[in-house]
């Protein structure tokens, strides 16, 4: 029988690590290899895909975007850009219509550069920056190109407004809370945060701590890898002459339909993942991650 593999989908609650997650599901699953996709901080809530087996093999390839609902309490700064951390400084909110609102929201839209906040699990000089802020050390991290595919003003109660983004892997929602409060000119920190997507999986899929830890047989909860890559990429499947090959590692003729450097998810006959390949030039599809149909 085929071990098992795939995703099982948490919805973290607040309160615990994504660490602590990856340990709840090899205790209820009783397997070891176990890894996480996209870590969320302790008090953000939501979608957390839990790779189970050989689909840990897989993380690499799920870095899609992410989606979040939250929200943003202006008229403050702190140390850690949401509202755990110890308040620097107080500032009287403006008053702010919708028209202001959007129009400070429009900068935040598109390819941006960011700076992660001080504490984070950025590493800076090989080390994470939560490490150095323990010590008391300030170190201020390197901006970086984050790509923002939607920011929306959902709902605005001053000083409280709810917004939705759509964001590349590595964007910190803390950090468009602090530099929209900054473009505001009052100051802003991240009240709450609930992660709604993340590598191909929604909520509508995830499960609860309490329902994994109650279930009568948790494995039934782990989903088909294919779904996410499917999501993800452009598929092909192999023909029984072609699977030999692939099974050996051997570059296969790619479809025409497909450009060079593209990743692609590879099925075997029966339809089930076979791995990943990327399209090399001219028309090859070489393989990058062969899975043994057993593991």
């Amino acid at each position: 029988m085929a071990a098992l593999s795939g995703f099982l989908v948490l919805d973290k609650p607040a309160g615990c690590t994504s660490h602590d997650c990856v340990s709840l599901v090899r205790r209820c699953l009783g397997l070891q290899r176990i890894g996480h996709g996209g870590t969320l901080d302790p008090g953000v809530t939501g979608v957390l895909p839990m790779a189970v087996g050989s689909a840990t093999r897989l993380l690499p390839y799920l870095n899609g975007d992410k989606a979040y609902g939250g929200t943003i309490t202006l008229g403050l700064r702190t140390s850690t850009d949401d509202l755990s951390g110890a308040v620097l400084q107080r500032r009287p909110v403006p008053a702010l219509g919708a028209v202001e609102l959007e129009q400070a929201l429009a900068c935040f839209r598109g390819v941006i550069c960011q700076r992660p906040p001080a504490v984070s699990a950025v590493r800076v000089q090989g080390e994470r920056l939560y490490h150095k802020a323990r010590r008391g050390e300030t170190v201020a991290a390197p901006e970086r190109q984050v790509t923002v595919h939607a920011l929306e003003l959902r709902r605005w109660r001053p000083p409280h407004l709810t917004v939705q983004v759509r964001c590349s892997a590595g964007t910190y929602i803390r950090s468009i809370a602090r530099d929209l409060g900054e473009a505001l000119g009052c100051g802003g920190a991240l009240a709450s945060l609930r992660r709604t997507e993340a590598l191909g999986f929604g909520l509508e899929q995830a499960v609860t701590m309490p329902q994994l830890q109650a279930h009568p047989a948790p494995a039934i909860l782990v989903q088909d890898p294919r779904q996410a890559l499917l999501v993800l990429y452009p598929h092909h499947q192999l023909s029984p002459e072609e699977h030999s090959r692939w099974c050996c590692g051997q570059a296969l003729p790619a479809p025409t339909t497909l450009i060079a450097g593209q990743a692609v998810t590879v099925l075997n006959p029966t339809g089930a993942l076979a791995g990943m390949a990327v399209i090399r030039s001219p028309g090859q599809l070489q393989p990058k991650l062969v899975l043994d149909p057993r593991s």
